[in-house]
């Protein structure tokens, strides 16, 4: 095939940009697995490349796990392994009362800075933008020496309000800065919703694993849960809702609408819809967390559920924890009809979330780097996944099956019925590995069998063998 010369694009590197040229035909399927890449010599031709680029962007390539060279032979896209994904979920669909005593333990090994965390998820510190908004910070903060320690009561600055309606029409949403409520990330934006859509007693329907933080709002606001059966690539099951509506009670249902946690299920637009209609018409409110929105490997940012509600139904909540920085704690909510009971409890919680860090975040955001930042966030997340899926084929065991989102930089794996994946988590936290165990995603207890891993960390060899480790730890307790 022929390669068109590269346009070039300041503020990255030629050789890099050849790459992702490259890497982009291999993502959507133009070049396969097997295809034999352009010599050096004629990539420096087709692209209009010095040979020293050409072979550089190939080395770039080989590093990042999408292409390999066979000597005398050149340069060949390579042959990805893969595993089977898990089946949808089967949870006991009666509402239960919540206990996530657990997490306390597993989130006990985070402060530990030897441990390995492929049990959290968090994003590695080497691919956030910090000198860009540390020196922001000390911008906003030298122009106005006595912001951080003054009060900004709900909603939040006017600055952040307004950069963040011009980013939510990425996801086909367009709302209004009066619309938005600046919070202390998703996790407060979450709990706020749930404390104004519900009351304590309430049930409210999830999806089945759920992200454990969602279980400890539920459980700290006395709300019981019911989960829902849920596919890996088409999320939860709408029959078993709209089955749900008509059996219970349901106060509300919430849901990570894009690459969610854990599973990395990203729904289609068109059930995206009939989920919030189907909602609507039983007049159920939704609290829709999207703080992965923003990470799709491949293609268009996902549209949210709030760009289907047309009641106010939908309580939109997200944060720049996983895309900026976690620890600036920024993030938002849209409430819909509930806009002034979140003020309310909002100003009742902690009256504010850091001027200083909403402005900063504001200021990066209108100076044009972020969508910059963005490409090369999920080009490092996506190579990170790839790498992570490649160690579980070498190293797991063959009956292990596991997820292939499309974003975000989390994965579920799901071993044979009767392995017990605390076991594992005890095993491993010995070797100074972290790992999540299944049932910290469920209320009811189930997925022993599963656990979660991180993907989000750069890809190294402490990480590979560590990765190794837990594969012959697994295999070890298979054998007995």
């Amino acid at each position: 095939m022929t390669l068109r010369p590269i346009e070039r694009i300041e503020g990255s590197n030629l050789y890099e940009q050849v790459a992702n040229r490259i890497e982009t035909l291999i993502a959507e399927g133009t070049l396969q697995p097997g295809d034999r890449l352009p010599s050096v010599r004629k990539l420096h031709q087709q692209m209009s490349v010095s040979i020293s680029t050409a072979l550089e962007a190939y080395r770039l390539l080989e590093d990042r796990g999408f292409i390999g060279a066979k000597p005398q032979s050149g340069y060949f896209v390579r042959q990805f392994k893969s595993r089977p994904e898990p089946e949808r979920s089967s949870p006991r669909q009666e509402a239960c009362c919540v206990d996530t005593s657990l997490v306390f333990q597993v989130n006990a090994m985070l402060h530990d800075p030897e441990i390995i965390q492929l049990g959290a998820a968090v994003p590695g510190m080497d691919l956030l933008p910090l000198s860009a908004l540390n020196r922001l910070m000390g911008q906003v903060l030298r122009q106005d020496p006595i912001l951080a320690h003054g009060y900004t009561p709900p909603p939040g600055r006017i600055e952040f309000r307004r950069a963040v309606a011009r980013r939510m029409l990425d996801a086909d949403c367009t709302v209004s800065p009066d619309q938005i409520v600046a919070t202390n990330g998703t996790t407060e934006a979450v709990y706020l919703s749930l404390q104004a859509a519900t009351q304590p007693g309430d049930t409210v329907a999830i999806a089945s694993p759920s992200y454990y933080g969602l279980l400890e709002a539920l459980e700290s606001l006395h709300l019981r849960a019911l989960e829902l059966p849920t596919h890996p690539r088409e999320g939860i099951c709408l029959e078993a809702l709209e089955t749900a509506l008509k059996r219970h009670s349901i106060a509300a249902c919430a849901l990570v609408s894009n690459f969610s946690n854990p599973l990395g299920t990203r729904m289609s637009d068109e059930k995206k819809e009939e989920l919030v209609e189907l909602l609507t018409q039983y007049q159920v409110p939704l609290v829709e967390d999207d703080v992965y929105g923003d990470l799709a490997f491949n293609g268009d940012r996902p549209k949210a559920l709030k760009a289907f509600d047309r009641d106010g139904l939908v309580l939109y909540c997200s944060s720049y924890s996983k895309v900026l920085s976690p620890g600036l704690r920024v993030g938002w909510s849209i409430p819909g009809r509930y806009q002034t009971k979140i003020e309310r409890l909002k100003l009742t919680a902690n009256m504010t979330t850091c001027p200083a860090n909403q402005l900063a975040i504001a200021a990066f955001l209108a100076n044009g780097g972020y969508d910059r930042h963005l490409r090369q966030l999920r080009r490092a997340y996506e190579q990170q996944m790839i790498q992570m899926i490649q160690a579980i084929c070498d190293y797991f065991p063959e009956e292990t099956k596991v997820t292939h989102p499309s974003g975000g930089h989390v994965l579920w794996v799901e071993l044979p019925p009767q392995f017990d994946t605390m076991e594992l988590f005890s095993a491993a936290s010995h070797y100074k590995i972290s790992i999540s165990p299944g049932i910290m995603f469920s209320p009811s207890g189930c997925y022993g069998n599963c656990f979660r891993l991180n993907s989000g960390l750069p890809w190294s060899p402490k990480l590979e063998r560590a990765m190794e480790l837990l594969g012959q730890l697994i295999r070890d307790r298979l054998a007995d």
